[in-house]
């Protein structure tokens, strides 16, 4: 008995509150989002490239010391970082192109 006076009572409200969220979500305009192909391509083309540079300059400064050892397993380890990008790279396209496979 009390269960159903509850249900009667809350019922009217609850069917407001859901029309009233109803239109004020579909008054809110989409929100925009981070611009993120334009942030991969900055740093594509700025700051790797940058990055690169003084890696060899360091490489070369070493190796002209006499550290040769050093420098290729400095060499190795950003080999192995840029692999690790080029994969993390990767896993975005594969991603995407399951789902444009799954929501088609």
């Amino acid at each position: 008995m009390y269960a159903t006076e509850l249900v009667e009572t809350a019922l009217p409200v609850a069917t407001q509150a859901l029309h009233t969220f109803t239109l004020v979500t579909a008054a809110e305009p989409a929100p925009e989002g981070i611009d993120t192909d334009g942030v991969v391509s900055f740093f594509a083309t700025n700051i790797a490239p940058i990055l690169l540079a003084v890696l060899g300059v360091i490489f070369i400064g070493r190796a002209s010391k006499g550290e040769v050892s050093k420098v290729l397993t400095s060499s190795a380890i950003a080999i192995l970082g840029l692999a690790f990008i080029a994969g993390a790279a990767t896993l975005f396209f594969v991603g995407d192109y399951l789902i444009n496979l799954i929501f088609e």
